[in-house]
């Protein structure tokens, strides 16, 4: 599923992103050399990349 249509990003390239940089959703997204343009996703970006680093660190207690 796009979570950024004006930058054709995928949930899952930005959850793999969201593992491998540190920050917030524009950081995330600089990451994969964009930045966003009309901003109507990042609220929603936000909130898969914490969900994502939540449950990598929950994994690492876990092992």
């Amino acid at each position: 599923m796009y979570i950024c249509i004006c930058n054709a990003i995928r949930e899952t390239d930005l959850r793999k992103a969201a593992l491998c940089c540190e920050g917030d959703a524009e950081s995330t997204y600089a990451s994969l050399g964009k930045r966003p343009n009309c901003g109507q996703c990042l609220e929603e970006a936000q909130q898969i990349i914490e969900d994502e680093r939540t449950a990598a660190s929950c994994e690492m207690f876990a092992a």
